[in-house]
């Protein structure tokens, strides 16, 4: 399928792939983060038994410290640390520890209305107590927080989880097929390959996601990914 004729899409089969080729290589890297792994659902209500029943999780994750954090826990006044050099790590370090930092759950689960992946994800102290929404803007970075004072509810939703029948807050998905075809409107692979390589579909996909928690994909994996290592094209 061509990228002109490509709505931004995938089908459930697709997201089994493409998650499996994400976690894997993900897991192979030394990032630095928790592993992904697929989690099967055979038994969801509703559902015959298949493989492709089930999703993406990442758990007990804690949010890189942002810049600015830094600053404020090393006491100095100026947010943009444009001098580097004028603290000290290790007092850093210390602050760090007095200050207690929340854990994060990732669920990437596909959506059969918006038929995209959805990121569902939940945050907890370090004794278990769920975070509400106002505690999570202190640990998100500053144009994530300004997002959320514009548009609270229809950014971050509260929803009950597909398969764990809890509330969990997700990334609402509207406009995500929008945003995911011009992604791969100027992707070197699509115009070399002659279509979407849908191994890459999610690497993509967290490329947007991932900064609204103050963390990047790593340069090595992205290199990894476009490097031609990956190259199923729907």
């Amino acid at each position: 399928m061509t990228s002109s004729s490509w709505d931004g899409t995938i089908t459930s089969t697709q997201f089994h792939n493409a998650a499996s080729t994400f976690s894997e290589i993900w897991n192979n890297f030394d990032l630095g983060f928790p592993h992904w792994s697929w989690i099967n659902f055979p038994n969801k209500p509703g559902f015959a038994a298949t493989k492709l029943q089930g999703y993406l999780s990442l758990e007990n994750m804690i949010l890189p410290i942002t810049t600015e954090e830094e600053c404020v826990l090393a006491g100095i006044e100026d947010l943009t640390c444009s001098n580097e050099d004028s603290f000290d790590d290790t007092a850093i370090l210390v602050q760090k520890d007095s200050k207690e930092r929340h854990h994060y759950d990732f669920h990437v689960i596909y959506s059969s209305s918006f038929r995209v992946p959805v990121l569902y994800f939940r945050a907890y102290c370090s004794d278990g107590e769920p975070l509400a929404i106002e505690d999570l803007e202190k640990d998100f970075p500053a144009y994530t927080a300004q997002e959320l004072a514009v548009c609270k509810w229809t950014f971050i939703t509260r929803e009950e989880h597909p398969y764990l029948n809890r509330p969990w807050y997700t990334l609402h998905p509207c406009g995500t097929s929008e945003w995911m075809k011009l992604l791969f409107s100027n992707e070197p692979s699509v115009v070399s390959q002659g279509g979407v390589a849908i191994e890459k579909y999610l690497t993509s996909w967290f490329s947007v996601v991932s900064p609204v928690f103050g963390f990047k994909i790593p340069l090595k994996f992205s290199t990894f990914m476009n490097c031609g290592n990956v190259a199923t094209v729907i």
